[in-house]
């Protein structure tokens, strides 16, 4: 099923919600009040073959952990990602077995030409 994961509160996750006129049937799922099942993050995992670039890297947890001077490895980043919604980077679009991560204007663009052709 085609899916965008997105968080509501988040401005630049709505703008693109919004900019990319999604088709009736896509589910929507807001991860502040759904987060990821083991299911979806091991496919993003298989896609991506990192956690670390699931990981929002703007997150407040992850400042204040780098301020701590923690170092964070592939496990810390998988743990972060099943317990802390904000740490996600969003949004994610699954369109037809494809991932698409992230806010840059040449993923949003992508996610274009997936859902429109």
């Amino acid at each position: 099923m085609n899916t965008f994961i997105y968080l509501s509160t988040c401005n630049t996750c709505m703008r693109i919600l919004k900019g990319l006129d999604l088709p009736e049937e896509t589910k929507l799922q807001d991860v502040k009040h759904q987060s990821l099942s083991t299911a979806q993050l091991g496919a993003l995992y298989q896609a991506t073959q990192s956690y670390e670039q699931l990981i929002n890297k703007r997150s407040r947890v992850i400042q204040a952990l780098n301020k701590a001077g923690k170092i964070l490895g592939e496990k810390d980043f998988q743990q972060l990602l099943q317990t802390e919604y904000s740490c996600l980077k969003r949004p994610i679009l699954h369109w037809n077995n494809s991932f698409y991560l992230g806010n840059a204007k040449k993923t949003v663009a992508a996610m274009q030409q997936a859902v429109h052709g």
